[in-house]
Formats: structure tokens, sequence, C-alpha cells
């Protein structure tokens, strides 16, 4: 008897140790519309909840909410893998769920960062009920144009010098289209218009933009024109000027209730309505080619030329406009500001301005109704009839208002003012930090992407601060770091946020991606113009590019930086677009990959996991339960291998799989010549020439 039951040992220990180990990592999900269906689920609907194991690796799967534990069955087996559902019904409430795998005694679990041998609820996936952002959105390539700078179609609404005073000094008109832009360079136009938006149209087409994002177009006194002066108006100066008269500054005089020509412009309402249909045209003609366009939403504060705050009395005396706040303690927009000094009109300058700028009036929305009513009708009007725009980028959205409270408050109601007019208008805010508090399905749609996006790859490929103020060594070609960081930013997005995110190289507050590659500290102000050009890597911006394109979110081209611009931080960053001297080789690369962008869903909409890292290497794979695109990334100075294990992508472990190299760039230029390439067991050999990057498709 004692023989048997040491037999019995025996065969149990023979047969634990045949059974494969947990094979940790193919456990996956995540809350793409593969893994949960429907993605974006309102109150009251049954949502399907999936997890994706090897094949006979597991005991169980639950899944676990609240207090709740569902154990999930296999509907699928594919590839090698075990596909477990489960089904849920939404509430109103936020639903948080992690799941729990069994393997013999082993209990390990997993969130939204992966395995864990504990539970941690604070990384639990979360599903907002009746969240959901517009479809056109989820990957769409955006174009951002600084219209001052893209083309001059209309030389006739040119700002002239002198026409008008401002920050110390008079205007400027420059007549060199290829001219460096000054380090005070606020006051300098080139001409830029929206016929010049209308003239190149094809060209965006051609590339194959699907949204135009414009930085501010509303009538204002600079070329950034985050200083609004009449958020009603398109400004003439970049549409139409039917109206004009002389009346130039005088040398020495910077009073610009003098400033007849300006103030005939800006104030004529025949220039203003002109503008506002030239700007309609330009909207229809972008939706008649398929496209969406998006406009910037400076709400935050105002200009200190703004038509309720009047302080360069611009409107003063007008027959058609009231007395503005700087005028008259009468005025109806006085409660649209907050002054401390209570007796000081006329021509009261004890307002408060953001950051202490005095020509940036804060806005004042706790003590003005009226104020408040007003943004939302303005949130409302660009957004229907006739202009029809597609949604807002909001400027320094997290400073509106004076507490956090109304801050949330307010974002809540213009939420629901635009999507009544345009439901599907999408709501973009410019955020630095955590944005979870805003992205609960009743604020924002989305952010600006810079911590799940433009700071880690810039980190990564350039070791470059993203307004080239710092190089960081040991954060270049880290790419541990980059995987920690976009790990941990990507779930403060969750999944209907991270698709439409604004994912960014370059834009007009940071300096250009090209410039970046230089390594170089520098500004303007100290380096000078020529030095953002010195030394820049070309096949770095094209590993950039590639990433850009294959990464989830909205890929979103800063305007130049597909033709070869360069330029240090603001106001360097804000060079022309370069028309007659692009560099075409790089033109045609972001034609290629957007090109790949859009032909691929899963580069939309697809789940992403990371398959390889070392030193100056990274390989990530977007995929569904059946198509995978693999991107392999080298950015060192010398050519490599590497192994790489592309079945944790969904891949087949069984027997031979060719992949369809469908682009390949290094550091001598790129090619889209499809060659196949053999996986073998799960696993790609490949062989990666210097500073280069290699996108792979495979379909079942």
């Amino acid at each position: 008897m004692e023989r048997e039951n040491v037999d019995n040992i025996k065969k149990m220990q023979y047969i634990l140790n045949m059974r494969p180990v947990l094979n940790k990592d193919a456990l996956f999900s995540d809350g793409t519309e593969y893994y949960r269906s429907p993605a974006e689920p309102k109150s009251g609907e049954v949502v399907i909840i999936r997890f994706r194991t090897q094949r006979n690796n597991v005991d169980a799967v639950y899944l676990v909410y609240g207090k709740k534990k569902q154990k999930m069955k296999i509907y699928k087996t594919m590839n090698g893998f075990d596909y477990f559902a489960a089904k849920v019904m939404m509430t109103a409430e936020v639903f948080r769920y992690h799941f729990e795998i069994k393997y013999g005694w082993v209990t390990c679990y997993y969130n939204c960062h992966g395995v864990s041998m504990e539970v941690q609820d604070r990384l639990d996936f979360e599903i907002y009920p009746g969240y959901e952002t517009p479809d056109w959105a989820k990957g769409a390539v955006i174009y951002q144009i600084y219209v001052d700078r893209f083309c001059n179609g209309d030389p006739t609404n040119d700002v002239e010098t002198g026409e008008y005073a401002y920050i110390g000094d008079i205007s400027v008109k420059v007549d060199q289209w290829e001219k460096t832009p000054e380090v005070m360079g606020v006051r300098e136009f080139y001409g830029g218009d929206l016929k010049g938006i209308m003239d190149k149209l094809d060209y965006l087409q051609e590339l194959g933009v699907e949204v135009i994002y414009l930085n501010p177009v509303f009538v204002s006194p600079s070329n950034h024109k985050y200083d609004c002066q009449d958020y009603d108006y398109i400004d003439p100066h970049i549409g139409v000027i039917k109206k004009d008269c002389d009346g130039l500054l005088q040398n020495g005089d910077r009073d610009n209730s003098h400033a007849r020509k300006y103030i005939e412009r800006v104030t004529n309402l025949e220039n203003l309505e002109a503008s506002n249909a030239l700007f309609a045209q330009l909207t229809e003609e972008i939706h008649r080619r398929g496209m969406k366009i998006i406009l910037d939403g400076v709400f935050n504060h105002c200009g200190s030329f703004n038509k309720w705050m009047d302080r360069e009395r611009i409107y003063e005396g007008q027959k058609d406009y009231q007395p503005g706040a700087f005028i008259s303690e009468d005025s109806p927009y006085r409660s649209y500001f907050r002054f401390r000094d209570p007796n000081g009109w006329p021509y009261n300058t004890s307002y408060d301005g953001w950051w202490t700028h005095d020509t940036l009036p804060k806005l004042n929305y706790e003590e003005s109704r009226e104020l408040y009513d007003k943004i939302l009708e303005v949130g409302r009007k660009w957004v229907s009839a006739p202009y029809y725009v597609d949604g807002w980028r909001l400027d320094v959205a997290a400073d509106l208002g004076h507490s956090n409270e109304f801050n949330h408050q307010f974002w809540k109601d213009f939420r629901r003012a635009v999507k009544e007019a345009n439901p599907n208008a999408i709501i973009l805010a410019e955020h630095y930090g955590n944005p979870e508090g805003w992205l609960l399905g009743d604020e924002w749609d989305t952010v600006m992407n810079y911590d799940a996006f433009m700071e880690p790859v810039t980190w990564f490929l350039t070791g470059m601060e993203k307004h080239s103020d710092e190089y960081r060594a040991d954060l270049y070609g880290n790419s541990d770091a980059f995987i920690g960081a976009m790990k941990n930013h990507m779930r403060s997005l969750h999944m209907s946020a991270l698709e439409t995110a604004m994912n960014e190289l370059s834009n007009h507050d940071h300096s250009r991606f090209l410039t970046r590659t230089n390594r170089r500290v520098g500004r303007l102000s100290y380096a000078g113009a020529q030095a953002a050009s010195e030394g820049i890597n070309v096949a770095v911006m094209r590993e950039a590019v590639a990433i850009q394109m294959t990464w989830p979110g909205a890929p979103t081209v800063y305007y130049g930086d597909e033709a070869g611009v360069c330029g240090f931080t603001d106001p360097d960053n804000r060079r022309t677009y370069p028309w007659g001297h692009e560099d075409q080789s790089l033109i045609a690369f972001h034609k290629l990959a957007i090109s790949l962008h859009k032909k691929y869903r899963v580069l939309r909409t697809g789940s992403v996991a990371f398959l390889w890292n070392d030193y100056q290497g990274l390989c990530y794979g977007r995929f569904s339960h059946n198509e995978q695109v693999i991107v392999v990334v080298n950015n060192r100075e010398e050519e490599r291998d590497a192994v790489i294990d592309v079945w944790k992508a969904g891949i087949s472990r069984m027997g031979k799989f060719t992949l369809k190299r469908v682009l390949l760039s290094h550091k001598d230029g790129f090619t889209d010549e499809e060659v196949p390439m053999t996986v073998a067991a799960g696993v790609l050999k490949i062989h990666m020439p210097a500073w280069s990057v290699t996108v792979l498709h495979h379909k079942d």
C-alpha cells in the first residue's frame, strides 16, 4: 500500500511537471472594441467584456467588479489563444473591473497595467456609461494651421506697418515671406489668411489630411490671436476688407484711438460680416471634400482690445457698440471682468489679467451670468449654421474661472450647449497633467496629448524637452522610461479619450520636432535661428512620424513639419510654410505614413502592446483578433538585429507565417517596397539599419 502511494505521488509530480507554466505574456484585455462591446455603452446596455489567454493554459478566468465575481466562458479559440467573455449590465455609475486568473494553486490578476500578483483597485479598467466621442475623430489625421504663417492668398487684407500699436510698438507688415520671426514677434504679420487656406486645400487633401485645426481666427491685434477682440467675427485681416480708409499712426504715436485705418477695418460691420461669410465658404468647401474643421476657443481670457473691455478706446463712442468696461463703470460689460479699484473710472486699469498680463484680461464668469451665457452662445454659434464647425480646441481650459468647482460646472454647461447644437462636434482641451477629472463623459471629450505622446516620444528619440530647453541623457533612448510613461499616462485618458487625443510632435507652443533631433538646447533669443537647423537628423524625424501614424490617437501634423521646417520654441516655431522650398522627400514620407494609417483600421481602433525593447530599441503591435501591425524602431546610429515575440500581438505560434513589410525608413532614405518577412513559432528575427523604423502588416 505504501509503495502504491509513493507511485501515485510520483505520477502526480510527473503530471504537474509536464503541465506548461502559466504564460503571463499571453494574458490580455483592454478597452478597445475588440475586448469590450459596445466600446462606448450607455446606461442600461449589456456589455460583453473579453479576455485572452494562451490556449488550454488556465483553469478559470473571472471578471471582478465591485464585490461581484463572474466566471467567464470561452467563446472562441484562435491562433493558439482562448478568448473568454462575460456579459454585464451597465448602470449610470462608473463601472470598474479587473480579471482574476486561476492556474493550479496560482492566482494572479490583470488590470490596465497588465499582470499583477495582487489586487490594485486604482488600476482597474473603467467604463463611463454615456461617454461617447465622435467616430470621425477616432484616429483622424489632423493638420494644425497657424493662419498668418501658412499662405497669403489675399494681399489686400494684410496688416499695414503702423496700422496700430500693441505691447509698446507698432504693427509691422513683413514683406519677405522667408524672414525669420523676431524674438518679440507678436506684432509681425506675414499675411497668411483664409483665402490662402482655400487655395491649398488640394495640397492638404493630397497629403491625406482629414481634419483642419486652426489656431484662433477671431478679431485680434496679435498674429497668434489668443487675445480675442471680438468672439462674434472672423478677423478681416485674414478675411475680407470691403471698407477701408487712410489713417496709420504717425511717428511716435501709440494712441490706438487715432488708428483710424485699424478701427475702420475691424469694427465696420460690412467687413466683419463679409469675413464671416468667407469663413462659411471655407467650411462648406472643407466639408464638401469630406474633411472636418476645428476652431480654437480662448475663453479663459480675452484681449485688452476686446470690445467688452476696450482699453485701447477703439470702440469708444461708436454707435454700433456699447461702452467697454475700461471706459465706464456703467458699461453693460463691467461684470465681465474683476476690477480691484471701485473708483478707477473712467479708464480703469485695475482689472485682473491672466498671469498678471494686462493685455489678457481674465474673464470673470462667477460674477456675470451674462458673460457665462454669452460664451455658451459663442460655443453654439460656430458649430451651427452657416459655419457647421466640427469642434473646439479649448485653450488653457483648466484655468477658466476662479475655482475648480466652477470650472467643472462651466465645461459641463459648455458641452451641453455645443452638443445640443452639433452632437457630432469634438470638445478637445489643452491640458498639462492628469485630465481625469474632466474626462468623465460630461465635460471634455479628449485632450492635446502631451503626457502620453509628445513628451515620451521626444525624450526617447531625442533626449530633448519639448521646448528644447533641456537635454536628458538618462531619457535619451530609454525605452523602459518610454513604456512606463506611456502606460501611466494612457490610463488617465481611457480608451474613448485616447483614440481621439491630439498626438502632436510639434505645435505653436513648443520647438519644432525636427530641431529637437539635433539634441541642442537653445532659443531664438540667444542661440539664433540658424542653430535650429544645424545638426538635424531627418531619419529620426521619420521615426517619429512613423510612431505618430501608428500610435493610438489622432495624429496631428503642425503645418510645415512635413516640409522640413525647423525652429526653436515660440516665436521661432511659427516660421512660414516654405512654399517652393519644401523638403519633398519628407512630404512624400508623410503621405506614405498617413496612407498606411488610413489603410489599416487597427491603427485607428486597435489594441496596443509592447513586444520588445532595449536601449534605443522598441517594438509594439497594434492589433485586433485577426489583424496585426508591427512597428520596430532602432534609434541607434549602428545597425543591429533583434528577436521579437510578435505572437503577443495575436499571431499564431504554430508553424510559419509571413508578415508583409509595408514601410522601411533608415538613415539613407525610405521605401514602401513590400517585402515578405517570415515569422517562425511566433518569433520574428529582423535586421534593422541605423536610425530606422520598420512597419509590418499581417491579416488572417
